[in-house]
């Protein structure tokens, strides 16, 4: 009989504050070097349009990277999430982590084909089975987003946005947001 290492919460725990984020998906341990400055302008910018929206409408709330503990063998930190004023109260828990799904999940893509493969597929499968109702994969680089729109318990890509285009969800009614404007500053 062959065991596998399960990584878990309180493994993290344990792990160095050395500026990597570390992350676990379905008890695999993942590890990352610190975000980019065109990475974090990116988070930066979609957090500023979604917190503009929100400041009229005071439908939720809109954080950067915080901890979302699905189970200890689930524990990432996404790029940024919004939760409705609703969803908020039933998820942050004591410990000032969220401890259930967000409306809407943001990840930004870090370069590397690792990153993007955890990005695209293992946050993918775990946001699908937790319960998101959407998934925006920013990719800073081809100035491009893909939505993904839960349909039939699951997230489906709906479309993928470029440059010339305007990012609107019924989600958050009245956003819209160019993605001219929200990657004027990134370099191609």
């Amino acid at each position: 009989m062959t065991s596998t290492l399960r990584w878990t919460s309180t493994d993290l725990e344990s792990m160095p504050d050395d500026g990597k984020r570390y992350e676990i998906i379905d008890g695999e341990l993942y590890v990352s070097k610190q975000p980019s400055w065109h990475h974090q302008h990116t988070c930066f910018r979609i957090a500023k349009e979604l917190d503009s929206w929100n400041d009229k409408t005071g439908a939720g709330q809109i954080n950067l990277a915080p901890g979302l503990i699905f189970a200890e063998d689930d524990d990432v930190a996404p790029d940024v999430v919004w939760l409705s004023n609703e969803r908020l109260t039933h998820t942050l828990a004591d410990d000032g982590k969220l401890h259930a799904a967000p409306e809407l999940i943001i990840e930004v893509l870090s370069p590397g084909r690792a990153n993007e493969k955890r990005d695209r597929d293992a946050k993918l499968k775990l946001y699908s089975r937790r319960g998101v109702s959407e998934y925006w994969i920013i990719d800073w680089q081809r100035q491009q987003i893909e939505v993904y729109r839960r349909r039939d318990l699951a997230l489906h890509l709906l479309a993928t946005l470029q440059a010339g285009d305007t990012l609107e969800t019924p989600l958050l009614p009245g956003f819209s947001c160019s993605l001219i404007t929200l990657f004027e500053q990134v370099p191609r």
